[in-house]
């Protein structure tokens, strides 16, 4: 949540949403304050009147412009969340829809921890068996902290 000129920015960045009436895809991508380019149900303000002091700029794979809509036009499919790893107890915000990066999902679709890069299906199918695509994870992690900790000595 951002606050712009005293006012709340909820759906952050990256969050997957549909438009309920156009039906297009796409992921938030900001907000635009030109009210020359604010819609109402999909269709163009003219003039505009509104009283709305921001409209959500949507990112549609493929296109190549961006879409506007007000909140009230938008369904959330998937939204960031707040998570608590249950491996290393440090909280993180997830990043929806990147998929085998810390901090977004995992192929088999669990959350990854940006501290320890696990993968975050259940505690319970974490423990007994790990995700098939967490041990390149934390391979590629013991690495790069490998090469930084040699260039920081060589220094």
């Amino acid at each position: 949540m951002r606050i712009i000129d005293k006012i709340e920015v909820s759906v952050a960045d990256g969050t997957l949403v549909r438009h309920k009436i156009k039906g297009y895809e796409g992921k938030i991508d900001g907000i635009t304050e030109i009210k020359a380019c604010f819609t109402q149900g999909g269709v163009l303000l003219t003039p505009p009147l509104t009283q709305e002091p921001f409209q959500y700029r949507v990112v549609v794979t493929g296109e190549a412009i961006r879409h506007i809509a007000p909140p009230e036009d938008l369904e959330i499919l998937e939204a960031s969340a707040d998570v608590l790893c249950f491996r290393c107890h440090m909280p993180f915000r997830t990043n929806p829809g990147f998929f085998d990066k810390p901090a977004g999902r995992c192929e088999c679709g669990g959350l990854i921890c940006p501290t320890c890069w696990r993968c975050q299906a259940t505690e319970a199918d974490s423990i007994k068996e790990s995700c098939s695509k967490q041990r390149k994870r934390l391979v590629r992690k013991l690495a790069n902290e490998k090469k930084n900790k040699s260039a920081n000595q060589t220094h």
